[in-house]
């Protein structure tokens, strides 16, 4: 009986503690719900955000394409190149002719049958709106090492070659000349686009358009027959 008493006294006195505690508690439970409600997200991840997108960029890109796609030479006469003196040339002088252009060497061993039948071919058609264009290169055995002036004097000389001999170039590789890289995009070899050797031959007609290549190994004589047929000739 005396325990139970004593029991019912603590319970009578505590009561108002636990339940100030209890009240104290809720209150600032309240409280932090009400700052953390009344708080602004940083990021509402249901908020879809526009930002303006520029076609600026789009536009340009088009536009540079278009331009690049003007810009690609679509014949042989689009390209200007060297002389044997370094002046221009501008192969558009061409126009209306049929071209057999050729990278030449001086000391190849197809040097003595490939220059000599150039020169009677030339010789043949010339009047028929016919043009031989040489190009030296000494990409292949390093077979045409001379100046330029040494090499126009020494196919002039030896063999009477009366067509443009232009300037050294490089026909293969990053330093290629333009013009020979539009020649072997347009008409690829049998083995790749790369120029093969020396004397490798490209037909253009009068249009400015590759029609046919030869390997270095083809004759000038006996591509005669498709000069024929460019140049309308039937004798």
């Amino acid at each position: 009986m005396l325990r139970s008493s004593i029991r019912l006294l603590y319970i009578r006195r505590t009561s108002p503690l636990l339940r100030s505690l209890s009240s104290s508690s809720s209150s600032s439970s309240s409280s932090s719900s009400k700052r953390f409600d009344s708080a602004k997200p940083l990021f509402n991840s249901h908020r879809i955000i526009s930002l303006p997108i520029s076609t600026t960029g789009a536009k340009l890109s088009r536009s540079e394409h278009s331009m690049a796609a003007s810009s690609e030479p679509k014949s042989l006469y689009d390209f200007t190149v060297k002389d044997a003196k370094g002046n221009d040339v501008d192969l558009s002088i061409y126009k209306g002719k049929v071209l057999l252009i050729v990278n030449v060497a001086s000391q190849c061993g197809l040097t003595n049958s490939n220059y000599t039948e150039l020169a009677q071919l030339y010789e043949k058609y010339k009047g028929h709106g016919f043009e031989i264009l040489a190009f030296p290169c000494n990409q292949f055995g390093n077979q045409e090492p001379g100046t330029n002036e040494e090499i126009v004097q020494f196919a002039c000389t030896r063999f009477k070659a009366e067509y443009p001999i232009f300037d050294k170039v490089d026909v293969n590789g990053d330093k290629a000349a333009p013009v020979y890289k539009f020649l072997k995009s347009s008409k690829g070899g049998l083995f790749g686009d790369g120029i093969k050797w020396n004397f490798a031959k490209f037909l253009v007609d009068k249009d400015g358009n590759v029609v046919d290549r030869f390997a270095p190994t083809t004759s000038p004589l006996s591509i005669e027959k498709d000069v024929k047929k460019l140049l309308g000739v039937t004798a």
